[in-house]
């Protein structure tokens, strides 16, 4: 058999897939986003422009209708995102008529709740701060997040609906059960929960959705030209964040992003995918999570992201 009928076989697969499943994943989403309207007096959809939230937001799309979503969107901006993404996180939210808020990590390092280690320091890790303050600005009772189980282990370890104390902080072993689609969602005043609609989502699901659902994402998440170096394993891009260091040589190759965050933490991967639906065969073929394979913060040990999400992070 040779490649160009391995690639049609597959793609009959995919395309034999990409219904069924599909629809059951889609339809506990559209589930879940209308329990959380029916749960909670002030709910937000944590929306960054990335992928996995733009699939809930077709979904709540879906739940809800254009100009109907019952909760605002909710971004929390390091200040170094990439630009693609923030402008189609604009253009999407007004597209769909939905209040976007903005909040941003440079708003904290000027009150002083946010002090970076050094000038050069990723951001990424302290947009938890940023979240907690607007989640006390603005009472929510419930964020809406994009993560799903297969990301990294500490994240396979959440419930859909995940309790947060007054705090902010999750407690691993203190999780609600959640037996029969049964959720609890009782809180005390200050607290508040962390929803994840589609926790139960893979990357190649998501992928076949952006392909049957035809959903719009930013260019970068598709091959393009760009300048890189290597380092420890990671292709990182060549900007004013993100300088090539001593002895490292500057190199254009056609990459894209499996994921998209802070600049300063978010590598590409080399491939010449040009639409969603190579992208499904790319992932069909992937040894390496999407995490583990672009994010520099990442290269770190279960307990330390655990930690993390313990202290608030997404």
């Amino acid at each position: 058999m040779n490649a160009r009928t391995d690639t049609a076989v597959l793609q009959s697969a995919t395309h034999h897939l990409s219904n069924r499943h599909l629809d059951a994943l889609e339809e506990e989403t559209i589930f879940i986003l209308r329990e959380v309207a029916a749960a909670f007096e002030r709910p937000a959809l944590l929306f960054s422009g990335g992928k996995d939230s733009l699939v809930m937001l077709k979904c709540a799309e879906k739940a809800f209708g254009i100009g109907r979503i019952p909760y605002p969107l909710l971004m929390i901006d390091t200040g170094h995102n990439f630009p693609e993404v923030t402008d189609f996180r604009d253009f999407r939210a007004q597209e769909l008529g939905a209040e976007l808020i903005v909040r941003s990590v440079e708003d904290s390092m000027a009150r002083g709740t946010v002090r970076l280690a050094h000038p050069g320091e990723s951001r990424n890790v302290h947009q938890s701060v940023t979240l907690l303050e607007a989640i006390e600005e603005l009472r929510f009772d419930a964020l809406i997040g994009g993560a799903r189980r297969d990301e990294e282990k500490a994240r396979a370890k959440e419930r859909i609906f995940s309790h947060r104390d007054s705090f902010g902080q999750w407690q691993p072993k203190a999780q609600r059960p959640e037996l029969w689609t049964l959720f609890n969602t009782r809180i005390a005043p200050g607290e508040h929960f962390r929803v994840f609609p589609i926790s139960n989502w893979t990357e190649l699901d998501v992928w076949q959705y952006i392909a049957r659902e035809n959903i719009a994402l930013p260019s970068l998440y598709y091959a393009h030209q760009r300048q890189v170096v290597e380092r420890r394993g990671l292709l990182v891009p060549v900007t004013p964040l993100t300088q090539p260091k001593d002895g490292e040589q500057i190199e254009t190759r056609t990459v894209r992003f499996r994921t998209v965050g802070d600049i300063t933490c978010t590598c590409p991967v080399e491939s010449p995918a040009a639409s969603a639906a190579d992208i499904v065969i790319e992932t069909l073929a992937a040894e390496v999570s999407e995490r583990g394979a672009t994010r520099m913060d990442d290269k770190t040990s279960e307990a330390s992201m655990e930690k993390r999400k313990k202290d608030g992070y997404f």
